[in-house]
């Protein structure tokens, strides 16, 4: 495999013949150059005391890739332009070195002197290095100081100009100053033999000699000191260049994509910059800097599922990328073919972007009120490109769509699955949610573990305000429609803010560590309901003043709403208030908030109606009622059922464990376990079948009214779980069959 990185060194005088001559061009992405006077001044002290300064790294650059680039010559030169090199990383670092060394004549940006930057050699021999490096702005005194060689000798005065100029000026510098301190000293042995005179000619020998130390230092910092490079081959493509520029890092500031990209579409006469200030008003919601990748990356995931740095390359208007067919011959696939394209779907992008932030705010949707408030922004564009995806499908099959989009969201979120790898988790959710989307079999693995394992989630350790979970919890609160505790009603969530039960000065005092800020101990109330009821205030001062005045019923009521269970409430009512209560209130509302994960995400009857979740709640009671009773009925006996019933019960139960290496199918060998894989109707035939019926006659008596009833139950829950609307008819019919199976039931 060819070496496509060449890492290297060039010694100071090189590099800076190679800056005076404009070997190095930057590429239009880079950003300004922004150095201040004293950043510049840190690089010549690091230079001089032999210190590293970062490597660099540069693309060996060809014709087609200047003007790819639209490159320019580093801020501030102004000599020839012998384009050599593509600066990808160190362009802060060479600007401040061709200013400080090379010293155009012009000011610093956003300054209006020009700086220049000099060495004050007797502090630098004496080591006070502190004194040593220094920097001034070009005022008439300086302005003479520079221009005359013998007053600079004088002043100990070495500007760093001088090893940029070239030539011999850096050997003659060097030796005047040792030749007038030489004179200078020889002068003074002839004036007298005063005690002052002495002194100023041990001073001026002194001089003398360290001239010549530091004449050795400046040969050796030009010859000798060494700057670190890596060059990358030309022949490079630019796709794998976006991956190695976006791992970049220079001065603390991560260098975009999407600067790269703008600098490509430049030539081609768009700029994304413009667009992308269109669009920004829209956006505003979600405080991210990536927004302006994150349409890019929408873009990239419908047209190509992947959305990494590398495959943004291919959105390039007329960019060819070599995609491979199933029979492996490799052909040229041209995304987007010119520029008129490109905007119609950076548009459609933005669309997308802006529908799925009024989604995700909507505190009937997903409950993120504020940007704050949402559990991830990266997590973004997949949202958006499935949105659109779901936009696409025949209108009868959207609602099913819905509510799968809507568990692998929750899923994502509870199970922090977009706090890293971003990008390739995007991309492998996007292709087995459109799978899904059209195959129920094809359930993606992180559901199942998304119900399996949500109740192991600790949400006592939830402390921090912005994490997935504990924002994930905070929009559940939303979408639960917690109510206002003053009114009662439903508030204006713009209002809402994120509040202790238990005060957080209580808490300071009486918890340990960070626990009085755990998610279970917060909930979304108005200023004015922390300002005026709870006034850091124990709940046992402020929940009897609100009962007395409201009554104990709607006190329970607007509690309910914030996931605070009725033992909850008595423990925050004990008097005295302790670390150890405070313990059981987080423990009991832990309990119900995955409670009330499990009944309104992982049941999914938070896409329910408020007034159908409590018929489906009973659905599914009648439901393990039957399973019990099948069970009980066959003596745990799985050969008693019907063999077809039988067959796809064991059929689910293995491909549930191919989905999920967690799936243990030892514990699914008993009949109770296997029930839990039958529907309603295949239970009606584990009861109602020949080879059963006459054990389960005494419990049910005739098997035509229970059919019936089977049926009306059957059209009931097939019209809750798909979302479907229900007629009063069915309601009535379906609430008349489910008092029948509790009666028959308790027999």
């Amino acid at each position: 495999m060819k070496n496509a990185q060449k890492p290297d060194h060039v010694s100071l005088n090189t590099l800076l013949s190679r800056i005076r001559e404009g070997r190095y061009v930057v590429p239009d992405f880079q950003r300004e150059f922004e150095w201040r006077p004293w950043d510049i001044r840190e690089l010549v002290r690091s230079i001089f005391l032999d210190y590293y300064i970062g490597s660099l790294l540069l693309w060996k650059g060809k014709k087609e890739n200047f003007e790819a680039l639209s490159c320019e010559a580093i801020w501030g030169h102004t000599g020839g332009s012998n384009r050599e090199y593509i600066v990808l990383d160190g362009q802060q670092r060479l600007t401040a070195l061709n200013y400080a060394f090379v010293a155009p004549d012009i000011p610093l940006p956003n300054r209006t002197n020009k700086f220049f930057y000099y060495v004050r050699v007797d502090k630098f021999i004496g080591e006070e290095y502190d004194e040593a490096f220094q920097y001034d702005s070009v005022t008439n005194r300086w302005s003479i100081v520079l221009g005359d060689k013998t007053r600079q000798y004088a002043e100990h005065i070495f500007p760093v100009s001088v090893i940029g100029s070239g030539g011999w000026d850096l050997s003659n510098w060097a030796q005047g100053y040792s030749t007038y301190w030489i004179a200078r000293a020889a002068e003074l042995a002839k004036s007298g033999d005063t005690e002052s005179t002495a002194k100023e000619c041990e001073r001026a020998n002194a001089y003398a000699l360290s001239a010549e130390v530091f004449g050795q230092h400046l040969k050796g910092i030009t010859e000798q000191y060494q700057i670190s490079y890596i060059e990358l081959d030309q022949d490079l493509s630019v796709d794998k260049v976006c991956d190695i520029f976006t791992q970049i890092n220079s001065r603390g500031v991560r260098l975009d994509i999407f600067d790269l990209i703008n600098a490509l579409l430049k030539p081609k006469g768009l700029s994304l910059k413009a667009m992308w200030r269109a669009a920004a008003t829209g956006l505003e919601f979600i405080d991210s800097g990536k927004m302006n990748v994150y349409i890019l990356q929408v873009m990239s995931i419908l047209l190509q599922t992947y959305c990494s740095p590398k495959y943004l390359y291919y959105l390039l208007p007329g960019q060819a990328k070599q995609v491979r067919d199933q029979d492996g011959k490799v052909r040229p696939e041209i995304l987007v073919s010119n520029i008129t394209e490109f905007e119609k779907r950076w548009q459609g992008s933005v669309t997308a972007i802006e529908r799925s932030i009024r989604q995700l705010r909507d505190p009937r949707e997903y409950g993120a009120i504020s940007s704050k408030y949402l559990p991830y922004a990266s997590i973004l564009p997949v949202f958006a490109a499935l949105q659109d995806v779901l936009k696409s499908l025949p209108q009868m099959g959207r609602l099913d769509a819905q509510r799968k989009f809507r568990h692998w969201y929750w899923a994502s979120i509870f199970n922090n699955r977009y706090s890293g790898s971003v990008e390739s988790t995007s991309s492998r959710d996007f292709v087995d949610m459109k799978l899904w989307f059209s195959d129920d079999d094809t359930e993606p693995v992180y559901i199942g573990e998304f119900r399996s394992k949500f109740d192991k989630l600790d949400l006592r350790r939830e402390v921090k305000s912005g994490t997935s979970v504990y924002n994930g919890v905070f929009n559940l609160l939303i979408l639960q429609g917690a109510r206002d505790w003053i009114t009662g009603n439903a508030p204006q969530y713009d209002d809402l803010d994120d509040h202790h039960i238990v005060p957080a000065s209580w808490g300071n005092r009486n918890v340990s560590g960070a626990g009085i800020h755990t998610i279970l101990n917060r909930t979304p109330l108005t200023s004015d309901t922390n300002r005026n009821i709870i006034r850091d205030r124990l709940p046992n001062a402020y929940l009897p003043e609100l009962i007395a005045a409201n009554g104990e019923p709607a006190v329970r009521a607007v509690l309910e709403s914030h996931f605070i269970s009725k033992a909850a409430q008595t423990i925050l009512l004990r008097d005295p208030f302790s670390a150890v209560d405070f313990e059981a209130f987080v423990l009991e509302r832990q309990k119900t908030i995955l409670s009330a994960i499990e009944y309104l995400l992982i049941k999914e009857r938070l896409d329910l109606p408020p007034q159908l979740r409590d018929i489906d709640e009973k659905i599914e009671q009648a439901e393990l009622g039957l399973r019990c009773t099948v069970n009980e009925v066959l003596q745990g006996d799985e050969k008693l059922l019907p063999p077809h019933v039988l067959q796809k019960a064991d059929e689910r139960i293995s491909n549930a464990a191919r989905k999920s290496a967690a799936f243990d199918v030892k514990t699914f060998q008993t009949l109770s376990k296997k029930l839990e894989y039958l529907d309603l109707r295949e239970l009606q035939d584990a009861i109602s079948s020949k080879s059963s019926w006459e054990l389960f006659r005494p419990r049910f008596v005739n098997k035509e009214t229970l059919a019936a009833k089977f049926g009306q139950l059957a059209e009931l829950r097939n019209g809750i779980r798909h979302s479907r609307s229900v007629d009063d008819i069915t309601r009535k019919e379906g609430e008349a069959a489910i008092i029948w199976f509790q009666e028959v039931l308790k027999k």
